[in-house]
């Protein structure tokens, strides 16, 4: 399949592009295993809470067993009572990490690189550079092409990029290698040149 290139540095009208890997047919079931998996993955363990032997509560029984009319109670730090500890408390331990097989990953991004291009949110373009560091350089390009919302894919982020970047709401830059799923679905466009279609089809013959 061809796509058709933007901007004003083009020096062809169209780039041919892998039926295979652009041309894939929407699975909802796999897009949402795909960005399930990469989101419990980034998760950290930060939460940790006190379970009844951690409590700083004195181990003694209170009131003995019986005869006293009141409910039976083996120590204060009994989950049941205000300021006791949790039954089953969290744990900076848990692990909520998700396996996902390689070849279901390249088929999820390979999915969700074609729902893209079907809605017109990937845009081509040759090469994106910046003669200098200043916002508005890449501001007006960015106004130029027709996109606020973006995130901007290259093959290698030079410091003028990043520096113009930085500072435009909205607007973020990744290389090609660092690409996630949930950054594809989370803007309303993608910029990518021609050089990290390449890549992405290297990575295809990897079978998907």
């Amino acid at each position: 399949m061809e796509l058709k290139l933007v901007g004003n540095e083009n020096q062809t009208e169209h780039v041919s592009v892998s039926d295979a890997l652009f041309n894939r047919e929407y699975n909802e079931a796999l897009v949402h295993q795909v960005v399930t998996s990469y989101l419990s993955n980034a998760r950290r363990a930060t939460r940790a809470q006190k379970g009844r032997s951690d409590i700083a509560k004195s181990t003694r029984k209170p009131w003995r067993q019986k005869g006293t009319g009141r409910a039976r109670a083996g120590m204060a730090s009994s989950p049941l009572w205000r300021g006791g500890g949790k039954i089953f408390p969290n744990s900076p331990n848990e692990n909520y990490k998700k396996k996902l097989n390689k070849k279901m990953y390249r088929a999820g991004m390979s999915v969700i690189l074609s729902q893209l291009i079907r809605d017109g949110r990937l845009l081509v373009l040759d090469t994106l550079t910046v003669d200098t560091y200043k916002t508005k350089a890449l501001a007006d390009k960015l106004k130029n092409i027709g996109v606020d919302n973006v995130l901007i894919v290259l093959d290698e982020i030079n410091e003028n990029i990043y520096l113009a970047s930085r500072n435009i709401p909205h607007v973020a830059v990744v290389e090609v290698k660092n690409v996630d799923p949930v950054s594809l679905l989370k803007f309303d466009s993608t910029l990518i040149t021609t050089n990290c279609l390449k890549q992405f089809e290297e990575k295809k013959k990897k079978k998907i």
